[in-house]
């Protein structure tokens, strides 16, 4: 079995099926000065929506005040923010990849969640590397660059709360209407009352999406398949 990188191999949450091999793959990424524990409600709700996943909280690899940072945000601002987190991608990718390794899980199979820096690393993740993951769940992030593009066959779940102080909503929202102008398979959940926390209210909101919500490329090849039988039938 490969092993993940040294750097990212710390898990404090890990939670997997009870019986036979996982058949999904759900990597947690907590906030800038937390650990990974501060995933595990998600981690709770996951693990009960999808028994036979694998859902692992990593704690993220450098040190930082009460807890563990993905990347620097001493002297972090909008000058150097997505420098800053295109030099973490390359390992953490490298990571995700690995994890998904260990069951021979191919990437439609893999997922990522995110609260606030995890939620950027995440985004930015999915949007540099292509067939990486089949659906990000971004909660109270933002992304360090503007989207220029569409992430390919990737389902983006935003989730924010409206009172967020530290990572204002409005800026997520802008984000995801560009994302829906450029093709992408996108919800965008805004929520009131809710600051800058993993609250419950979003994480049910989260497993809501995760349930129902159907890619657009679905939807199509539906309506093709349906015109073709429809042709066939004609004839």
């Amino acid at each position: 079995m490969n092993k993940p990188p040294a750097p990212f191999a710390s898990r404090a949450v890990a939670m997997l099926p009870d019986k036979g091999v996982p058949d999904l793959l759900f990597l947690l990424l907590h906030g800038a000065g937390a650990d990974a524990a501060q995933m595990r409600p998600l981690a709770q709700a996951l693990r009960a929506q999808y028994p036979q996943a694998a859902v692992l909280a990593l704690n993220a690899p450098q040190a930082a005040e009460g807890g563990q940072h993905w990347y620097p945000l001493d002297g972090c601002n909008d000058d150097n923010h997505g420098e800053r987190v295109q030099a973490a991608l390359p390992a953490f990718i490298a990571t995700v990849r690995s994890w998904a390794a260990q069951w021979d899980l191919p990437w439609q199979h893999v997922a990522l969640g995110g609260f606030s820096q995890g939620a950027v690393l995440a985004l930015e993740a999915a949007q540099a590397e292509a067939q990486l993951v089949g659906r990000v769940l971004a909660f109270s992030g933002a992304y360090a660059t503007p989207p220029a593009h569409a992430p390919h066959e990737v389902s983006l779940h935003i989730l924010h709360g409206q009172l967020d102080g530290v990572l204002p909503y409005q800026d997520q929202v802008s984000a995801a209407r560009r994302l829906v102008q450029l093709g992408a398979d996108i919800t965008a959940d805004v929520l009131p009352e809710i600051g800058h926390e993993l609250h419950p209210e979003l994480i049910e909101r989260a497993m809501e999406q995760l349930r129902t919500f159907l890619p657009a490329r679905m939807w199509k090849e539906a309506m093709q398949a349906a015109a073709e039988q429809d042709g066939a039938g004609k004839k």
